[in-house]
C-alpha cells in the first residue's frame, strides 16, 4: 500500500514547513489529488490517521480535492477529460492522448496554529 509512504512524505513536508513557517499544530490539510494519480482515497485517509498519530498533525482533518484527468489528443488537437489512463479520446476515439493534468498529488492549503 503506497498510500502509507505518501502520508509519511506529507508528514515530513508538514514538519519541515512547521520549522520554516513557525507553527506548532496542523488543524486541516487540503490535498489536491488527480484522478490519474493511482491513489486510493480511502486507503490514503486511513493511512493519514495512522501516520500523524503523536505528531503536530494529530487530529488534523484531511480534505481531499479531486482533480479530473486531462489529456491532449494528438489526433484531433483537443484538450479532453479522461477518467483513467489509456482512455480513448471522447471526440475522435484516438488512443494518442498525452496526459497533461490530473496525475499529481500536492498539498494545496494548510490550516495551522
Amino acid at each position: 500500500m503506497h498510500e502509507m509512504s505518501l502520508c509519511e512524505s506529507i508528514l515530513q513536508v508538514l514538519e519541515q514547513q512547521a520549522k520554516t513557517q513557525q507553527y506548532s499544530k496542523v488543524k486541516t490539510v487540503w490535498l489536491e489529488i488527480g484522478a490519474l494519480s493511482n491513489v486510493e482515497l480511502d486507503a490514503l485517509r486511513f493511512s493519514f490517521d495512522v501516520v500523524v498519530q503523536g505528531s503536530l498533525a494529530e487530529h488534523a482533518q484531511l480534505e481531499i480535492i479531486e482533480v479530473p484527468g486531462q489529456a491532449w489528443c494528438m489526433q484531433c488537437s483537443r484538450n479532453v477529460v479522461v477518467q483513467q489512463l489509456y482512455d480513448l479520446c471522447p471526440h475522435c476515439g484516438s488512443h494518442q492522448l498525452q496526459v497533461n493534468s490530473g496525475d499529481q498529488m500536492r498539498i494545496k492549503e494548510l490550516e495551522v496554529e
